[in-house]
């Protein structure tokens, strides 16, 4: 072989040894540039395909799982007021804040899991499953205090001393409840991120009549009273978890699950900054609310104010569960896209999903304003409560409308492994300029209610632009090649050099630790 067929071969020898870091894999298989309409057209009927098929069952899931609770209340009911107090308080306060933490600290496994399954890693899944398992199990028993003091915390809040009493009794009777969150997110997590959102949605179908069934026979049939609430309420939580879980032990994960693994417990200070993260980044969406409420009972007439307060949140919390449907749709979306190492694939379908969610999110605008004389009349039988509700129509209707594209957004954020970020982005958004700005409109201005909920439509609309500048700005080709290197550096094969570069050049400022 001559000298410049020697150079040409080891050229080529070279190029073939490198590591995916300097081959850009992300262009392989990639959504090809769309050049006219009928390919957009195309490529956007078979985005809202995608998105359906994942977002669909998702919504349903959401719904069913939220109206657990609410079926509680409902039975309770036909008990006496205080014992539906009591639900009613343990449901929102403590069981609320358990689910928020649970919630959030497993949404880390959307990032992982989704751009694991998009790497074709499958095998890495059940051991992220686990690790989760274990680091949600740990959160369980810090907050089990909660639980246990329940009473003395919600009187120093200001609840009614019967009420407290009674809503720490059921809070201890609740505590499988907790546990079972532990176990359920992680699992739906890992089911999501390989769009087996069928059974999710077919097993919380499950869990709710059986649900309903068996509060009938508890509490009309046999009146064990709140005893029996807490013992349907938590045998439908280990319905959904053992149903699930036995899908998966089925073998109807092939590759995903292999069994309990030892795996589970390494890099479990690292897996726990994430979900730590993730957590954070949710728990200051879901407080914002009740933070919201308890400023809005300081404003004079309090009580046809967190009334008036009260029915719009809980409207619109309604309305939340649709949209985190949308949420894990496009947070799956987005990692496998990424994972797979397909960038421009990855932002086509963040432009459908939120042109999907305006679509969505203007009708629920029009029906409030066209119905803002009439739609609080389902929740009170107060004239001045109706007024009041009809007098904040238009902010709440501009909240609707955002609140259709913000959970998308955060999926977005999940997807690509940008919790710390939004976290810090929801402290101030939310926190150092939503309420403070509330609270200025509803005391110094003498704008009330009103003015409460126009701080935090500010709060939520400047988050809002700050997600869409940073998702606009995004380089989701390096957004690729990063999603690979958190991939390897959670245990997939790569070299120890190019696993050195990844991590300094592709990681995320502050993710590097991870």
């Amino acid at each position: 072989m001559s000298m410049k067929g020697r150079e040409v071969a080891m050229d080529e020898e070279h190029e073939h040894r490198q590591t995916p870091l300097f081959t850009p894999r992300e262009h392989e298989g990639d959504l090809e540039e769309i050049r006219n309409f009928k390919q957009l057209a195309r490529e956007t009927l078979k985005e809202k395909k995608n998105l359906w098929h994942l977002a669909g069952p998702a919504i349903f899931t959401s719904l069913a799982q939220y109206s657990l609770g609410a079926v509680t209340q409902v039975f309770t009911g036909h008990l006496t007021t205080l014992e539906l107090d009591a639900v009613s308080t343990e449901n929102m306060v403590i069981a609320g804040l358990a689910f928020g933490v649970m919630l959030g600290m497993g949404s880390a496994l959307e990032t992982l899991c989704g751009q694991a399954y998009g790497a074709k890693q499958l095998h890495m899944l059940g051991v992220y499953m686990q690790r989760s398992w274990v680091i949600l199990i740990i959160t369980s028993l810090f907050l089990l205090p909660i639980y246990f003091f329940a009473t003395p915390i919600l009187r120093f809040f200001g609840q009614d001393n019967e009420i407290s009493s009674l809503a720490g009794k059921f809070s201890l009777y609740m505590i499988p409840q907790l546990f079972a969150y532990a176990l359920n997110f992680p699992i739906q997590k890992f089911l999501q991120a390989q769009s087996k959102v069928m059974v999710m949605a077919f097993v919380s179908a499950l869990a709710l009549l059986f649900h309903i069934f068996l509060s009938w026979l508890l509490l009309v049939v046999f009146k064990v009273g709140l005893v029996g609430a807490a013992v349907s309420l938590n045998l439908a939580w280990v319905v959904v978890v053992l149903g699930q879980f036995v899908y998966i032990a089925m073998g109807y994960c092939p590759g995903a699950w292999n069994g309990f693994s030892l795996g589970a417990f390494r890099d479990l200070v690292a897996f726990a900054r994430l979900s730590i993260a993730s957590g954070i980044m949710m728990c200051l969406e879901m407080w914002f609310y009740t933070v919201l409420v308890a400023l809005v009972g300081q404003l004079p007439n309090p009580q046809v104010a967190v009334a008036a307060m009260s029915i719009c949140i809980n409207l619109l919390g309604w309305q939340l569960m649709v949209f985190f449907g949308f949420n894990a749709a496009i947070s799956v979306r987005i990692s496998n896209e990424l994972g797979a190492g397909r960038p421009r694939a990855a932002k086509f379908s963040i432009i459908v999903v939120i042109l999907s969610s305006v679509v969505i999110g203007l009708m629920f605008f029009i029906t409030v304003l066209v119905l803002r004389d009439v739609y609080g009349i389902p929740f009170t039988n107060s004239p001045e409560v109706v007024h009041a509700v009809s007098d904040l129509a238009l902010v709440f209707a501009l909240s609707l409308l955002l609140n259709s594209v913000q959970p998308v957004l955060t999926g977005v954020a999940v997807g690509a492994g940008w919790q710390w970020l939004v976290a810090y982005i929801n402290l101030g958004c939310y926190y150092m300029f939503g309420l403070p700005f509330g609270f200025l409109l509803a005391v110094y201005f003498e704008l009330g209610v009103k003015g409460m909920w126009s701080g935090m439509l500010a709060g939520v609309g400047l988050q809002t632009l700050i997600l869409i500048g940073i998702t606009l700005s995004t380089n989701w080709k390096n957004e690729a090649l990063a999603a690979e290197s958190r991939i390897q550096l959670w245990g997939g094969f790569v070299d120890e050099p190019a696993k050195i570069i990844q991590a300094q050049l592709l990681i995320p400022h502050g993710e590097q630790s991870i």
